[in-house]
């Protein structure tokens, strides 16, 4: 099944230890221990690099040497994100830098007080898009699959402390979409990715790089039942300390009739999705088969 079961890794002694890096002698140190770290994954991770490196070899067309080069730096930019998340949230001292592609658009939906739906992927750094949504003048609501163990989860918030936005929990009773539903009513922007959905959830699917893949159906419905405006949100790394945030022009789809709304959208998505794994291969996060699709019978 290509569903995402939910569950990332790491233990809470490994997050201790760079937290400790991090705070004692700064960024690039704990980006030198990562490497040892991102080895284990690299040979031990089989199911997870199997597909990351099918992804560069069938989707992307990279030989043999690049896809396995391309697999270790995926690993190491994974492990950058998490470092750079407590840094930029814990206030710890460093010298990120960032630039906005389209910021503007980002406040107008916010200047229309509509509420409005920011759509992402898993590429690039979320969580660092979401800190920097604060500069909106906006209540910000950021949706979230609860994936981390729930002891990293209370090491990290006495690290990094509550965040400064709402977090919406995506959980197995629904609750999250009644608070999704009084997020917006209320004109307040949602942020959430549509690109991972849970064994059971209603999905679309839309050709991928070439191959029909299926996609969460949840976001695209609440945009077409609310009908706010949206636009397509990603936060990728240039460089050690270099991040660019990328935001679509607004969407508009409240002249789109009902029943077209969401394969328009979810064709659009689709389109600002290949463009930005293209452009960024090594910071595709799903290691999962994206594309294996439901047994029939």
């Amino acid at each position: 099944m290509s569903a995402w079961h939910g569950k990332s890794k790491g233990t809470p002694l490994g997050y201790r230890i760079f937290v400790w890096v991090l705070k004692t002698f700064g960024v690039l140190p704990a980006y030198f221990l990562l490497r040892f770290v991102v080895l284990y994954y690299f040979f031990f991770s089989y199911k997870a690099s199997r597909q990351i490196y099918l992804l560069y070899r069938r989707k992307l067309g990279y030989g043999r040497f690049s896809s396995l080069t391309k697999l270790y730096k995926n690993y190491f930019l994974l492990g950058q994100g998490i470092i750079d998340k407590v840094v930029l949230m814990s206030g710890i001292k460093n010298k990120f830098s960032f630039h906005f592609d389209g910021e503007e658009n980002l406040h107008k939906i916010a200047a229309l007080k509509k509420g409005g739906i920011l759509l992402s992927a898993h590429i690039g750094n979320w969580d660092v898009a979401g800190h920097l949504f604060k500069r909106l003048e906006s209540r910000i609501n950021i949706v979230l699959y609860d994936g981390e163990h729930e002891q990293i989860k209370e090491y990290l918030e006495g690290v990094i402390g509550k965040r400064n936005m709402s977090i919406i929990v995506i959980k197995n009773d629904l609750s999250h979409i009644y608070k999704i539903s009084e997020a917006l009513t209320n004109n307040e922007l949602v942020c959430m990715h549509a690109d991972r959905f849970m064994e059971g959830n209603k999905t679309l699917t839309a050709s991928f790089l070439g191959e029909p893949a299926r996609f969460p159906m949840g976001p695209f419905l609440l945009a077409s039942k609310f009908k706010v405006p949206v636009s397509y949100v990603f936060a990728v790394k240039e460089s050690n300390l270099h991040y660019h945030l990328f935001s679509s022009n607004i969407k508009d789809y409240t002249s789109v009739a009902k029943n077209e709304i969401m394969q328009q959208m979810l064709t659009e998505y689709v389109i600002e999705t290949e463009k930005k794994i293209k452009q960024y291969p090594e910071q595709w996060f799903n290691y999962y088969n994206f594309w294996e699709q439901p047994k029939q019978g």
